[in-house]
């Protein structure tokens, strides 16, 4: 598989889990954050060992700590993106998450020592502009925000660590499905903790559940690591405008969410700072 293949599969793969955010957002109104995130992520874990059971017998102690260093840090994005859905719109998280295209360079920059470039630089005035747009129009610094943006700065260290992690292991599948173990495993704990664990009975809830661990999950989060073995960090930057495109169509189609002039405004320049590298590299080739 070359490379153009790994990048048509990471755009598969954040195209998917972009739709976890209005099944999320639904499923909310009856299951708690961290119960839903054990049942999702756990359930998944069960389907993939049974499928690739084998494999995973064979797999390294570097990868299987691969996937918990993965697991880890993802489990902290979401446990910030489920507390974000409860009080803010999907669209507005989906998009405050995925600023993280403007952070990665950033850190990128902070571990190899070297300044950002110009055009980077460009990019992250305007998205800081569209993200202070978007938060004028939800209430400047509400809790949906701060968390948002929150899960954007460890979405970053996630993407960082995966590529990072994905280019050593003998394994990025299992490494994938490992990290898959660890999220659902965390979950259950602080669901434990923290609230009334309960096993969702509607058959709605369990078919957006379904949809969330084949889907969002089994393909979405397993195989994130493989492509990402093949495609460098700043390029999956880029392809992370796939996700606030999705999820703000779905909450407008679905959810009927709205969104004013501010949130427009906002929506373009962050979608302009995530185009304009891409734009660039096109013009290059």
């Amino acid at each position: 598989m070359n490379e153009r293949k790994y990048e048509v599969l990471l755009a598969s793969v954040i195209a998917a889990r972009a739709t976890s955010f209005i099944f999320s957002k639904m499923l909310l109104l009856s299951i708690s954050r961290f119960n839903l995130l054990a049942v999702r992520f756990l359930l998944a874990f069960i389907l993939l060992s049974l499928i690739f059971f084998r494999r995973l017998k064979r797999m390294t102690r570097e990868t299987f700590f691969a996937g918990v260093i993965m697991g880890t840090l993802y489990f902290i994005v979401m446990a910030l993106e489920l507390t974000a859905l409860r009080v803010a719109d999907s669209s507005l998280i989906s998009l405050l998450e995925n600023t993280a295209i403007i952070i990665v360079p950033i850190l990128e920059a902070v571990i190899l020592r070297a300044l950002p470039k110009k055009l980077e630089i460009i990019c992250a005035i305007i998205a800081m502009t569209g993200v202070l747009c978007l938060s004028a129009q939800h209430g400047f610094m509400s809790g949906g925000v701060v968390l948002g943006l929150l899960a954007a700065l460890f979405y970053s260290f996630a993407i960082v660590a995966t590529g990072s992690l994905a280019h050593r292991t003998n394994d990025s599948l299992c490494s994938g499905i490992i990290q898959v173990g660890t999220l659902g495993v965390f979950s259950l704990i602080a669901s434990l903790f923290t609230e009334e664990f309960i096993f969702p009975t509607g058959a709605k809830e369990w078919g957006m559940l379904l949809m969330l661990a084949i889907v969002c999950t089994g393909f979405g989060y397993t195989l994130q690591p493989v492509a990402q073995s093949h495609v460098s960090v700043e390029r999956t930057g880029l392809f992370c405008s796939i996700n606030p495109a999705i999820a703000t169509l779905l909450g407008v189609l679905v959810l009927h969410e709205k969104i004013g002039i501010l949130g427009i405004v906002g929506l373009v320049l962050i979608i302009l700072s995530i185009a304009l590298p891409y734009i660039r590299i096109k013009k290059s080739a």
